[in-house]
């Protein structure tokens, strides 16, 4: 369980109890997620890359063809439990370790880069700095992404979040609006920041896969009991029937930003 109270007013989570559905219906991200990297050079052949907070290799999995050497990195037993089974399941030669990233015991200088996609609110940031900053190669980078929908301008957004809010008043990764990622200030003193960008994407659903989405998103399926998120999943899909088409696609966003070690 994690507690942080900058999240959800402190309110504890577990991302192990929402594995089953992260694994199923978070494998999300669109191809231009995918070619920000690789047009930025990022995780290609020959690079050694080390994915922080890697969840279920979402981000190893999917790249794993372009011929880097990933390495996964998860708090969560039970989501690194789903990555390893997903990358044997295809055949991918993956290194997945369940370790705190701050706590990580990696050599020094043993990567050409780190992710981190979806996670970096988590961080203890001073910890994981200097942590960062040893296990990088001379100019090693960092890449931070996040993505998000945007419920100000999709209305399925708005209404499938407000009705995450019903069951869970204090989740607070609601009212997303676009912003690029914000950098603790520990970092500039260990890293060069080289780029910010943030752009538009729109990710195709249907019924089920939203529904799956938003259940396993932390204010339902890391959250509450089984109970409560069946309720969720339930009435949320009996809103997605009135409110959405059989397919249809959601307005997101995407956050990044590129740090170099001094």
């Amino acid at each position: 369980m994690r507690e942080n109270d900058r999240i959800d007013g402190g309110k504890s989570f577990d991302w192990g109890k929402a594995s089953r559905d992260y694994a199923k219906y978070r494998d999300i991200y669109p191809a231009a997620f995918y070619r920000y990297l690789l047009d930025n050079g990022f995780c290609t052949k020959g690079q050694k890359v080390l994915d922080i907070g890697t969840g279920t290799g979402v981000l190893p999995r999917n790249l794993y063809r372009y011929g880097a050497h990933f390495t996964g990195v998860d708090v969560s037993a039970r989501q690194i439990e789903q990555a390893k089974r997903l990358a044997q399941s295809s055949g991918m030669n993956i290194d997945f370790v369940c370790a705190p990233a701050e706590e990580m015991a990696f050599c020094e200088e043993a990567f050409d880069l780190v992710t981190a996609c979806q996670c970096f609110v988590y961080f203890d940031h001073p910890v994981l700095a200097p942590k960062l900053v040893k296990v990088l190669k001379k100019g090693g980078k960092f890449v931070v992404l996040y993505m998000a929908w945007l419920p100000q301008e999709d209305l399925i957004a708005a209404q499938s979040e407000a009705l995450v809010l019903k069951y869970n008043p204090a989740w607070t990764g609601c009212g997303e609006t676009r912003h690029p990622i914000e950098l603790p200030e520990v970092y500039q003193e260990y890293f060069v920041l080289e780029k910010q960008e943030v752009f538009d994407v729109r990710v195709p659903f249907d019924r089920e896969g939203w529904n799956g989405r938003m259940k396993a998103c932390r204010g339902i399926g890391a959250s509450l009991t089984e109970q409560k998120s069946a309720r969720f999943e339930a009435e949320h899909a009996r809103l997605l029937c009135k409110i959405a088409p059989p397919q249809f696609e959601v307005l997101h966003y995407v956050a990044a930003a590129v740090l170099r070690k001094k």
